[in-house]
């Protein structure tokens, strides 16, 4: 008998929920049971097929306890844990971004040992038969300097500031990595299910087929090793002219062929890391889940509410928990100097939002302002995650209302003879800017669909906007780009939210 790997010394259970306890097992063991002794709580397993599982009635906060799970002569006991809040904080590489880089990480890997958190890094494995092996070195840990100087900065600076709030110890499991699509986090049956995201898989079996396991492995070995070598050259590019244009580093240094080739190999393949990883922590008993992701993706950014509305029905499934809460960073600003502003982020914005308005039980961090130009790992991880944090509180904990956990957002329109007036929600207290440009961003088109910069006069709730070029609006939209500064707030500090809307 075995328990999954993410359970151990150190672990947050979550509290006020039914909480399962699950593993593996051989055909000889019949009898599993799982107790918790200081609260006098014993149960037994549900064994089917190799797998157990044990449910423990709803607990109240315990800062210390022990986990004991027993069968016949084997008896495992996990010590050191605690019964608080429980977070996934997934996505890609700006989830995964860690707090020794992060902007103020020296200043918080200097104190965090006082804060009630702890975490959990879901091993990162490409592939399954890496797996036991990382698993034997994995486990819940204590914040320290040396301990959390890898975890997700955005992720913690959420814990601390959910745990100072509610008093409790707050457990952060780590699942995520960099440059992924969400297709990766995603079962097979989800991404066939839907039309619109069979190519996601459909690329990936045309890609492969006909390859032979060891042919898949031995080209990604060879790309890695050409990768490696390519990074190192474009460092030294960058070392000796900071300022050197991506054509020329490319004529220098030779292709970046990242993300690799399509195989069993490749982390970034669909379905990939929810066989690997995902598989390994659910069905851990979560209050919700943290979500940044999307910027690998804007290939596809259309269909990118599909793709993350599927998601978040898969993982609901695989957790048990149909209401599983799901807070969303919404992207900040972005673009690499040399390239065209293609709008695809623009597009995954929108996406993002649409999800958060049609899908039960999900928030939206908007951090349009947290954005840096030329640089897609902003460093400064402290504001997504307290935004993260004020999601949570109005849209899981009811502990703050909407006035203060959400931005402005737009809320309607309504046709004014030659002026356009869009209306705005979250604006009760009314709206600051940060400098003269504040209003810039707003854009208006008549029925050819050709935009034009427009005159912006705030009259709350409600922003006017004019155009001399426009004379019968049937189009708006805010900071409809993938960069540009962002100068509008409400006065909670959180940025107006970017939109479009059409009369039609």
């Amino acid at each position: 008998m075995k328990a999954a790997a993410v359970f151990s010394d150190n672990m947050v259970l979550q509290r006020e929920r039914y909480v399962r306890i699950f593993g593996t097992c051989t055909n000889n063991e019949k009898v599993i049971t799982v107790s918790v002794p200081e609260l006098l709580i014993s149960v037994r397993a549900i064994i089917r097929k190799g797998r157990w599982e044990a449910v423990l009635p709803p607990m109240t906060e315990c800062s210390k306890c022990t986990l004991e799970i027993a069968c016949g002569a084997i008896r495992k006991v996990f010590r050191n844990v605690a019964i608080g809040e429980v977070w996934l904080a997934g996505g890609q590489s700006n989830m995964e971004f860690e707090l020794r880089n992060d902007k103020n990480g020296v200043r918080e890997l200097v104190s965090c040992a006082e804060e009630d958190v702890r975490y959990y890094y879901t091993p990162k494995c490409a592939m399954p038969e890496e797996i036991e092996e990382a698993e034997k070195h994995t486990g819940w840990s204590l914040p320290s300097a040396d301990n959390s100087a890898a975890w997700s900065a955005a992720g913690y600076y959420f814990a601390k500031e959910l745990s100072r709030r509610l008093g409790v110890t707050v457990g952060i499991i780590g699942c995520n990595w960099g440059g992924t699509s969400a297709s990766a986090w995603m079962s097979r049956e989800y991404l066939e299910q839907d039309s619109r995201l069979r190519p996601y898989v459909e690329e990936y079996d045309k890609a492969v087929k006909g390859k032979s396991r060891r042919k898949m492995i031995a080209e990604y070995d060879e790309y890695t090793a050409y990768q490696e070598g390519w990074e190192q050259r474009v460092a030294e590019c960058y070392d000796a002219d900071p300022d050197i244009k991506w054509p020329d580093v490319v004529a220098k240094c030779g292709e970046n062929r990242y993300p690799g080739p399509h195989g069993i190999k490749n982390p970034m393949r669909p379905c990939g890391l929810y066989e690997t990883m995902v598989s390994r922590v659910a069905p851990y008993t979560l209050r919700g889940v943290l979500w940044y992701q999307g910027e690998s993706d804007d290939h596809r950014p259309q269909v990118y509410s599909v793709l993350l509305k599927a998601l978040i029905e898969n993982w609901r499934r695989d957790w048990k928990d149909d209401e599983l809460p799901f807070i969303i960073v919404q992207l900040p600003m972005f673009k690499y100097r040399d390239d065209p502003d293609t709008k695809s982020w623009a597009l995954i914005r929108e996406a993002q939002e649409k999800v958060f308005r049609t899908v039960k039980n999900t928030g939206l961090a908007v951090c349009l302002d947290c954005g840096e130009f030329n640089n897609i790992h902003p460093t400064d991880k402290e504001p997504i995650g307290h935004r993260l944090y004020l999601q949570a509180m109005s849209e899981v904990y009811s502990q703050m209302s909407r006035s203060e956990s959400m931005p402005p957002m737009y809320d309607g329109f309504e046709i004014r003879g030659s002026a356009m007036l869009i209306h705005l929600a979250n604006v009760g207290k009314g709206l600051g800017g940060k400098d003269e440009n504040c209003l810039e961003g707003f854009e208006l088109a008549g029925s050819d669909g050709k935009f034009y910069p427009a005159q912006a006069r705030v009259a709350l709730p409600y922003i006017e906007l004019s155009c001399e070029k426009v004379k019968a609006p049937a189009a708006a939209r805010f900071k409809w780009t993938n960069y540009a500064d962002v100068g509008l707030f409400g006065v909670n500090g959180l940025p107006l939210a970017p939109f479009r809307t059409y009369t039609d």
